[in-house]
C-alpha cells in the first residue's frame, strides 16, 4: 500500500466539507506465529466462495462493515470489482454460523512473495465470541500455506475499536503509519446517516 502524498504537515491539516478523515496503520508479519490453534466453536464453518455476484457480495460486504465505513467496495463498477472476485489470486471465504453468513475473509497474493489481508470481518452479533479467533488462526495457516515472504494488513481508527490489539496478538506488527481522506458515505448515499455513529456526520 503506497501513499502518493508521503509527507504531511505538522500541525493540523483542514479536511474538505463532506470529507472524512481516518489514520490508517498498516501492520505485517514476516513468519508464521508459533502458537496453538484454538479449538473452533461447533458451528462454525469458513467456506471458499468462488467468484460471487458483485450484489451478493456487497451485501456481504455492508452487513460486517458498514459500521466500520468499509467504501471502497461500493465506490466502484460491478466490472471493477468482478475482476477482483474472479482473480484466482484473490481467495474470499464466508464464515458460516449454522448456515448462515456471519463473517468475510479475503486474501490477495496478486503481488508475488506477499498476501494482504484485505478484508477481515463479522456481523455485529458475532463478534466477541470466538469466531473473529478461529478466523484469523484460519487465515494465518492459509497464508502461510503458500510461498509468502509476508503477510499483512492494515487497519484504521474506523474500525472496531479492539481491532489493533487483535491483530498484534495474532502476530501482526505496525510499521507504517497514512492518513486516507474520502468521500463521506453518509452524505453521498452509499451509506445510511445513522451509520458508524463514532464518526462525526458533519454535513446537512
Amino acid at each position: 500500500m503506497k501513499s502518493e502524498n508521503p509527507t504531511l504537515p505538522s500541525g493540523y491539516s483542514a479536511v474538505p466539507p463532506g470529507k472524512i478523515a481516518t489514520v490508517v496503520t498498516c501492520l505485517e508479519m514476516f513468519e508464521k506465529p508459533r502458537r496453538k490453534t484454538a479449538a473452533a466453536p461447533d458451528t462454525l464453518t469458513l467456506e471458499r466462495w468462488q467468484s460471487p455476484a458483485p450484489d451478493e457480495y456487497r451485501a456481504l460486504f455492508r452487513a460486517v462493515g458498514e459500521n466500520w465505513m468499509w467504501v471502497s467496495r461500493l465506490v466502484i463498477s460491478d466490472d471493477e470489482l468482478a475482476s477482483v472476485l474472479n482473480d484466482p489470486q484473490v481467495e474470499i471465504y464466508v464464515l458460516l454460523d449454522g448456515g448462515r453468513r456471519i463473517g468475510l475473509l479475503e486474501l490477495d497474493f496478486r503481488e508475488q512473495g506477499e498476501c494482504e489481508l484485505v478484508y477481515f470481518g463479522l456481523v455485529a452479533g458475532a463478534i466477541g465470541k470466538g469466531a473473529g479467533r478461529f478466523m484469523m488462526n484460519w487465515a494465518i495457516q492459509r497464508a502461510w500455506a503458500h510461498p509468502i515472504r509476508r503477510f499483512w494488513v492494515h487497519t484504521c481508527h474506523f474500525d472496531h475499536p479492539a481491532a489493533m490489539q487483535f491483530y498484534q496478538r495474532s502476530g501482526f506488527t505496525p510499521y507504517a503509519l497514512m492518513v486516507e481522506v474520502l468521500d463521506d458515505p453518509r452524505l453521498t448515499g452509499l451509506a445510511p446517516r445513522t451509520t458508524s455513529p463514532h464518526v462525526p456526520l458533519i454535513g446537512p
